[in-house]
């Protein structure tokens, strides 16, 4: 649900405050109520986050709850379900008052959305894009209704897009040490 106020630059956005606990994303200088995350979203980004740490991610490069500038007709913030940081993004947010990756920070390696219904053209079209605009080296799309995880990855000024399904291995160039298919990632919703 779109706030209806005049367009918030990002400096208004971060110190916004309606006095509720609702969250919002900034979408080309529109506010935009989050609906409440699902259990199952919460889920998947959590079995991530821990699968990630057991892949040798340092515990300071995960975030849940950060939110990245990307590029739009004005200035949107968005919130990912999960990001996993560079150092040098995880040291650039070190001391920050908010978890926000800024255009002037590097970009975090991965990011990871997760499906919620009617929210299918705000994943595969829309943060493509602007993920894409901060050259992001891969995005994961969580699709826990069509039953698939999709991977973008950065390759040459575009995303290049595998789909897994199944039992199928997801193979990260990140991660290349990642023993994990989408089966298994779905199943942590459920």
């Amino acid at each position: 649900m779109t706030i209806a106020t005049k367009p918030m630059t990002l400096e208004e956005y971060l110190t916004y405050d309606d006095g509720t606990d609702t969250r919002y994303e900034l979408v080309d200088g529109a506010l935009v109520a989050m609906p409440p995350e699902s259990t199952l979203n919460n889920q998947i980004a959590s079995f991530l986050f821990a699968t990630f740490l057991q892949n040798g991610i340092p515990y300071y490069c995960l975030s849940i709850g950060a939110q990245i500038v990307v590029s739009g007709t004005r200035t949107t913030a968005r919130q990912p379900d999960l990001m996993v940081l560079s150092e040098e993004s995880a040291a650039a947010l070190n001391g920050a008052t908010q978890c926000l990756i800024t255009h002037e920070m590097p970009p975090p390696l991965l990011v990871v959305e997760v499906v919620s219904p009617n929210q299918e053209k705000r994943d595969y079209r829309y943060k493509r894009t602007e993920y894409a605009g901060r050259h992001i080296p891969e995005y994961w799309i969580v699709d826990p209704i069509a039953q698939k995880v999709t991977l973008l990855e950065w390759v040459d000024g575009l995303y290049e897009e595998q789909v897994y399904q199944g039992d199928t291995k997801i193979i990260s160039r990140l991660l290349p040490s990642l023993n994990l298919t989408a089966a298994q990632v779905l199943a942590a919703g459920r």
